[in-house]
């Protein structure tokens, strides 16, 4: 987890909650974002260290990575010891970024089936995941930014769905997540207090082929 999640908002909503310079072509509204797609995140420019709204592959590609095709990429890295491990650990100090989702889904076994639910904030703010980004260059000339989600021990409300979720970050701690600011880094990477909804939603979204606001409509 977390494995799918929707993304929504317009960039002109975006650009205005995070107060980025920017605003990127193409950015289509999904319901679905699955892996390897790309989806909006806000990072600090690495030259000028202003706030950027830019399109990002869901799938941390590390820098010295030789072969994209049979590269790992993975989607999450665990709070608890992204700060050790190589692939997270430079991420994790120099290239931190925010996740905007309306809600993302997990998946309950119930008699051996599996049962998706959304899962979004109750005041109906952004939810803003905790993300790490990387930059790759291949042998081409090519450019891959690409990122993953930092994830933690679930709340009480989400454990019966799933033990872990992500790291939701709120607005006070945009600033510090991002560096523009100290701040306990460490601090931030804990399960949300913030009040949460979860429902039942169709199967459909199982399917990265399926995509619309229906997917996230109650079940029932």
């Amino acid at each position: 987890m977390c494995g799918r999640y929707a993304a929504s908002r317009s960039v002109d909503e975006l650009k205005r909650l995070f107060r980025t310079v920017n605003a990127p072509a193409n950015v289509a509204p999904s319901w679905n974002v699955a892996p390897t797609q790309p989806a909006p995140v806000v990072r600090l420019h690495p030259h000028t260290g202003e706030r950027h709204l830019d399109l990002l592959r869901w799938g941390l590609v590390p820098h010295w990575t030789q072969d994209l095709k049979s590269a790992r990429s993975p989607i999450n890295a665990r709070s608890e010891t992204a700060a050790v491990v190589p692939m997270f650990r430079d991420a994790l100090a120099w290239r931190r970024c925010l996740v905007p989702m309306d809600a993302f889904y997990e998946w309950q076994v119930v008699d051996g089936a599996k049962v998706p639910h959304a899962v979004a904030r109750a005041d109906g703010a952004v939810m803003v995941a905790a993300g790490l980004w990387e930059g790759w260059r291949g042998p081409g000339g090519e450019v891959v930014r690409s990122f993953t989600i930092l994830t933690v021990d679930a709340c009480p409300a989400l454990r019966r769905l799933h033990e872990r979720m992500p790291v939701i970050l709120e607005a006070a701690d945009f600033a510090g997540w991002l560096g523009e600011e100290a701040a306990d880094i460490g601090g931030l990477l804990r399960p949300s207090a913030a009040e949460l909804l979860v429902w039942e939603v169709s199967r459909a979204v199982s399917n990265v082929r399926n995509n619309g606001a229906a997917l996230l409509e109650p079940l029932g």
